[in-house]
């Protein structure tokens, strides 16, 4: 009850210390600084995801079958989110004890040293097995920084903004992926367009690497103009930050860490089917043009971060669980009309099947990060929402692309993948189920 009265009193606070110290940033600055981080981010591991597919099993895995290669490389793919949790074991713990604002500039730097480093990075027949060594503990680093900041560019937002709008204003940093894979994958396909493929395989891939520098240049600006949240000075003020969020978030609530985190892994699994294993299918087994696949991506990209927002802003006025719930079913229809469209090998058709299915995906990922965010209380919101998220995307996200790849060398089928899509997102239907309705609830 005591909590609950605090909370309470939080929200009340929060207003009078955002008029007495500062007026709150404008809406648009505020959209861009949050998705900005996660932009980058995901335009990073779109790039590197790409390459995984199309480039890495060549340069980084070059005495292995194709597929065996492909394998490989998407296990450096899941290193990135095994790393995850240790990011956001230490920024989830800094982000609740030294500010959001602290951790967001720390991860973004970080992300865009170590994308640029990639770049620079020799291959297998420079450097021997110390190549593919760098490039996974790359890899590592990458994925510590993903890890740190997305709750914070949650937070960022949803703290900021307006409380019957938090389902918009959290969405913001949930738009950054589709603009980064966007981004990504555009840079990708113009520079497949300007140059052979011999040239594109010797040095044309290092070049998405290193230009992810201009985005962390524009994101540091960006974030430089917004605060800290008021929702964090009003804990300082009061002195109730947490010296243990980590540990008070497993001590003091689990049941929320286990929602929160099964409800992500769903998406997780489906945006790994639509995006990630496309391009080796569209590319190694239907041996269509790799220009195909990246437009086809960079399509269902765009309307993904179109309708990100809008069901965010539904999940608002009708909440959270429906709008997640509905997303979760449709996306278990379109796990097997999936591979109807893409086996057509029909160019319109391989497109509508990547675009519904990222339109499907951003059902649940419009609301998702309002609903993780608001499990946890101010006091260990950011290590809360940090782990859950992290701890999930190992299960979901992490290894996705490795067993689809490996359930299709094993069975020679996409039946068995489009089970495996559909038991995640069963286990996210229930847990969204599970809790209780937060989107017209206090903070």
């Amino acid at each position: 009850m005591s909590l609950n009265t605090t909370e309470n009193h939080d929200i009340k606070g929060n207003t009078h210390l955002a008029d007495a110290t500062h007026s709150p940033p404008k809406t648009g600055r505020l959209a861009a600084a949050s998705s900005i981080g996660t932009a980058l981010e995901w335009y990073d591991f779109a790039v590197y995801n790409i390459m995984a597919a199309l480039i890495f099993n060549h340069v980084f895995f070059p005495s292995f079958d194709p597929i065996v290669g492909t394998i490989l490389a998407f296990s450096t793919y899941a290193v990135g989110y095994v790393s995850r949790p240790v990011g956001g074991m230490i920024f989830g713990h800094l982000g609740d004890v030294k500010g959001r604002s602290f951790v967001l500039v720390t991860t973004l730097v970080l992300m865009g040293v170590t994308t640029a480093l990639m770049g620079l990075l020799p291959g297998y027949a420079t450097w021997g097995v110390w190549s593919p060594i760098l490039l996974v503990t790359l890899r590592f680093v990458q994925g510590i920084a993903l890890g740190g900041e997305w709750a914070g560019a949650v937070l960022l937002s949803m703290e900021h903004g307006k409380s019957h709008q938090r389902g918009r204003n959290a969405s913001f940093a949930q738009v950054g992926p589709s603009c980064g894979t966007l981004i990504g994958t555009g840079t990708i396909t113009l520079i497949t367009l300007l140059l052979s493929a011999g040239d594109f395989q010797a040095w044309g891939w290092r070049m998405p690497f290193l230009l992810s520098l201009v985005l962390v240049i524009f994101g540091l600006w960006l974030r430089h103009g917004v605060p800290e949240t008021p929702a964090f000075l009003k804990l300082e003020e009061t002195k109730h930050t947490s010296h243990t969020p980590l540990k008070d978030v497993f001590t003091k609530h689990p049941r929320s860490l286990l929602i929160a985190g099964g409800s992500r892994i769903g998406s997780d699994v489906l945006y790994a089917l639509v995006v990630v294993f496309t391009l080796t299918y569209v590319t190694t087994v239907l041996h269509l043009p790799r220009p195909l696949a990246l437009g086809a991506t960079m399509l269902g990209a765009l309307g993904n971060a179109i309708t990100v927002p809008m069901f965010g802003a539904l999940s608002d006025r009708f909440g959270r669980r429906p709008v997640y719930i509905f997303g979760a079913v449709a996306a278990m229809i379109w796990a097997f009309m999936f591979f109807v469209f893409l086996d057509s090998t029909q160019p319109i058709l391989i497109c509508l099947a990547v675009f519904v299915g990222l339109i499907i995906h951003a059902m649940m990922y419009g609301p998702q990060a309002a609903f993780i965010t608001e499990q946890f209380p101010t006091q260990v919101r950011y290590a809360g929402s940090s782990l859950a998220y992290t701890l999930a995307g190992i299960i979901g996200g992490g290894f996705a692309p490795l067993i689809i790849t490996t359930l299709f060398k094993e069975y020679d089928s996409t039946f068995a993948i489009s089970l495996y899509v559909v038991l995640a997102l069963l286990i996210t239907a229930v847990s969204v189920f599970a809790a209780k309705e937060t989107a017209h609830k206090p903070l």
